[in-house]
This record gives C-alpha cells, sequence and structure tokens, in this order.
C-alpha cells in the first residue's frame, strides 16, 4: 500500500506580503554584498592601507543602507498610495452604480471561466457578503487588509543591505593583508551563491538559474573596480 500525495501546496492572503518582504531583503543583501565588495575590492586595488579599506566598506555601507531604506520607502508608500486611490474610487463606485458594478463583478468572474449563471449567483453572493472586498481582489488585485507597508520595506532592506555589506567589509579588514583579496572574493562568491538558493527557494523558482547571476553579477563587478583601482595606482592617482 502507497501512501496518498500529500497536498502542501501554501495557499492564503499572505502571499503577495511574503513576496514583498522577499523581493526587499534579497535585493537589499545582494546590493549590500555586491556594492560593497566591489567598492572594497576597487580600493584595494588601488592601495594595501587598512584605513583606507575599512572608511571605504564603512562609508559603503552607511550610505548605502540608508540609500535603500529611503528607495524602498518611497516606492511602496506610492505603491500604497495607488492602492488606497483605487479603493476609495471603487468604493464610491459601489455607492452611486451598485447595478453597474455588480454586472461588472459578473462579467470579471465569467472571464475566468464560469458560465454566465454560476457567475452572476457568485457575484450577488459575494457583493451581500463584502461587495468592496470582492471587487477589490477580483478586479484590481489587492488585498484590503494586506496592503503594502513601507514601513516594512524599509526596515527589511535596511537590514538586509546592513547585513550583507558587513561580510565584503569584514573580509577586507580582518584577514592578514597578503590574503585579504582572495579572502573577500571567495566569501562573496559564496554569499552571493547562498543568497541566489535562497530566494530561489522561498520563491519556488529554479535554483541553477539565480545563483549563476547572482555569482556572475558579483564576479563581474569586483573585477571592473579592481581593474579601475589597479589601473589607478599604476598611473599613481
Amino acid at each position: 500500500m502507497t501512501d496518498a500525495p500529500v497536498h502542501d501546496e501554501a495557499h492564503g492572503g499572505g502571499l503577495g506580503s511574503r513576496l514583498n518582504w522577499l523581493r526587499a531583503a534579497v535585493l537589499g543583501a545582494n546590493d549590500g554584498v555586491v556594492s560593497t565588495a566591489g567598492l572594497v575590492v576597487g580600493v584595494a586595488g588601488a592601495t594595501r592601507s587598512h584605513a583606507a579599506l575599512l572608511t571605504a566598506g564603512l562609508a559603503g555601507l552607511l550610505a548605502g543602507s540608508m540609500s535603500m531604506a529611503a528607495g524602498e520607502y518611497v516606492s511602496v508608500s506610492t505603491q500604497r498610495d495607488s492602492e488606497k486611490a483605487a479603493l476609495a474610487t471603487e468604493k464610491r463606485e459601489l455607492r452611486e452604480q451598485p447595478e453597474e458594478e455588480l454586472a461588472e463583478l459578473t462579467d470579471l468572474l465569467s472571464a475566468r471561466g464560469l458560465s454566465p449563471d454560476v457567475a452572476r449567483e457568485a457575484a450577488e453572493q459575494l457583493t451581500e457578503r463584502d461587495a468592496l472586498r470582492a471587487h477589490a481582489r477580483v478586479e484590481l488585485g489587492i488585498d484590503p487588509d494586506e496592503l503594502t507597508n513601507p514601513w516594512h520595506a524599509a526596515a527589511a532592506s535596511f537590514l538586509a543591505f546592513t547585513a550583507g555589506a558587513l561580510l565584503p567589509l569584514l573580509a577586507i579588514v580582518l584577514p592578514p593583508a597578503s590574503v585579504r583579496l582572495w579572502v573577500t572574493v571567495l566569501s562573496v562568491l559564496a554569499a552571493l551563491a547562498l543568497t541566489g538558493w535562497w530566494s530561489a527557494r522561498l520563491g519556488a523558482a529554479p535554483t541553477p538559474p539565480a545563483i549563476l547571476r547572482n555569482v556572475g553579477g558579483g564576479a563581474l563587478a569586483m573585477a571592473v573596480t579592481y581593474g579601475v583601482g589597479s589601473l589607478l595606482d599604476a598611473v599613481g592617482v
């Protein structure tokens, strides 16, 4: 006797919120790793000064984390304002044109594969239960209970960027000068492989492409900045 397959696909209204957090966290961590690594590796190509490397790394960490947090706050605030405006418009239309809105909801449900009669009955039941919620979800793709939160996105980006930036910063300033560059490069590539795998797993996406994108982008960034730093050092800048 074989065990019946278990259907463990995640459901629920929290998917959008989880994906928003995931997006902010992954972007923040990747930016923290790549931008700070590129910065300190570029400086390492131009100088061996421990103080210069530490200063550059700290400056990059603080500037990047604040920039990411501010950018996420502005972006998600705009999205939230748009969602609230759309809900307000829908609420007004439901108050002023209830029959037209019921017909619109019926058409939307019918377009999703329901027969006209079933779509009409479903639209009537949804309208009686909560008309605004029904139109928000079916027509606008918005869950009124889970509007995007700009403070959550900003905090997630700030913390993720800081956590990502700490790795190349510590990797470039803690090891001996003779190995600091290789320690930084290898640790950064390993971290990017991990964040690529992590984001793909949580997003239920294939892992190899995500890992290759992260590692390839980070390696290219470090190669370019190190090359520029070495060139500046060679010409005596």
